[in-house]
């Protein structure tokens, strides 16, 4: 039973629940018309402390479109923390407004203490480079409707996997479903973080494979999932010179791919996609963000209990 309850990462969830909601998303998408009701009277609050543009208004556009209000604010400056206030406080004074919240907060941790804090059920948006459960199920939504399963295949995750929240979320999540094989693509200085390699590929027995160039796996991929590398990221100027047009997938690169391989991107993007790549069929990351908006209306339906 998912009512009430809050998510602040993907292992938070079953593989049942991750299904339960999945499968709703798919019936809302197939009639979207069915639901425009069912949150009526409900009021999301969108408590946004760092600046977001996707996220933010596809909660909004999600509770917007089952019937519901939304409120909130954009930014900690304009919200009472630039006074001083704790993230307990704000979502105690919140949940005497709101019947459900999406947090997006640049310190790790915070939207798990607001739900510790409120019995109000209490989403996590983003939180510093460690979680980002909605933009995994929004992953996942995509590659169950493009690909047709959440099994059996190849993902090649690219970028910054040392800091890249959406990464770590997403290797967790896939990471209990059937031969699922990742291969990582990054610089040395962007491998992903010790914890994710060793305590849920390796103590799990997952496939893997770490890899600097993308041009050298690009045809063992089925889904290939882009992230920004930036250039601050790097000790020093030779090596993000040396390897960042490794990391700039264009028409080329993708000579090598399946033709039925995916191309996804959390966005936004800086030049780590290439525009000639839009018009490929393969490129999927603008699909993405509608999914991203069903997904969402599927999570506050089960969050907040109600039904068709």
């Amino acid at each position: 039973m998912l009512k009430g309850r809050s998510l602040i990462e993907p292992m938070d969830l079953s593989i049942e629940e991750l299904d339960e909601i999945l499968d709703l998303a798919d019936e809302i998408i197939k009639n979207p018309a069915d639901y425009s009701e069912v949150c009526k009277g409900k009021i999301l609050a969108t408590l946004f402390y760092e600046p977001s543009t996707r996220t933010r208004l596809s909660f909004e556009s999600a509770m917007l479109r089952l019937g519901g209000g939304i409120m909130g604010f954009s930014s900690a400056e304009s919200s009472s923390a630039a006074k001083g206030e704790s993230v307990a406080d704000t979502i105690r004074t919140i949940s005497c407004y709101a019947d459900i919240a999406a947090m997006r907060h640049p310190k790790e941790g915070a939207p798990k203490v607001a739900s510790l804090s409120t019995d109000m059920p209490v989403i996590n948006a983003g939180d510093g480079g460690h979680q980002h459960p909605t933009q995994t199920l929004t992953d996942l939504l995509t590659i169950k409707s493009l690909k047709g399963r959440l099994k059996n295949f190849t993902i090649g995750l690219c970028g910054d996997l040392k800091f890249g929240r959406t990464v770590h979320s997403l290797i967790k999540a896939l990471s209990r479903y059937e031969n699922i094989r990742f291969i990582l693509i990054s610089p040395d200085e962007l491998r992903v973080p010790e914890y994710i390699r060793e305590e849920i590929l390796v103590k799990n027995n997952i496939e893997f494979k770490e890899v600097e160039r993308l041009e050298s796996v690009m045809e063992e991929l089925d889904v290939l999932y882009m992230t920004r590398v930036q250039k601050e990221r790097f000790f020093n100027e030779a090596d993000y010179v040396r390897l960042k047009d490794s990391y700039i997938l264009n028409m080329e690169k993708l000579e090598k791919a399946k033709s039925d391989m995916i191309i996804l991107h959390p966005l936004p993007r800086v030049n780590e996609i290439s525009v000639e790549v839009d018009k490929d069929e393969r490129a999927c990351y603008f699909k993405q963000t509608k999914y991203g908006v069903y997904v969402r209306m599927a999570l506050l339906m089960k969050l907040l209990g109600v039904e068709k």
